[in-house]
């Protein structure tokens, strides 16, 4: 008896998942629109990143979302060559934390650049990549 060969199903990529308890859903929604927020700590003056439920700075939960500038500078960066699930068909792609003028650093995929042209200290402008209907996501590009 012979079996009918099939393709292996190819992996997706996953998609965010809004978070109840850091709050994340106006960062997905202002992402949706083509807006970068950070959260803000009233009490120091300060932006961190990533989302959490309070702040860094004063252990408080005295933060709000703030609308970054969207500009920056390469801190570090990658050329992946080994994909992770759900971007096969990218490789190779960049990597890179992202400095922005708020102080804070970002991981995030940089596009309309050759790996070999990137530099520490580059700038770079906010770009979103197109995930689905409902998730845009943070990515960089040469300013």
């Amino acid at each position: 008896m012979s079996e009918a060969k099939t393709e292996p199903k190819k992996p997706v990529r996953p998609l965010p998942r809004p978070d109840i308890y850091t709050k994340t859903t106006p960062f997905w929604e202002a992402a949706n629109e083509g807006k970068l927020l950070l959260q803000y700590c009233k009490d120091s003056g300060k932006y961190q990143w990533f989302p959490r439920a309070g702040s860094i700075y004063s252990g408080k939960r005295n933060v709000e979302w703030r609308q970054a500038s969207g500009r920056g500078t390469v801190y570090s960066y990658t050329v992946s060559v080994a994909a992770w699930p759900g971007h096969e068909d990218r490789v190779p792609y960049i990597c890179a934390y992202v400095e922005l003028e708020e102080g804070v650093r970002i991981l995030a995929n940089l596009f309309n650049v050759k790996g070999e042209d990137v530099k520490v200290g580059m700038p770079v402008k906010l770009m979103f990549e197109r995930l689905s209907e409902k998730f845009n996501y943070p990515a960089f590009e040469p300013a």
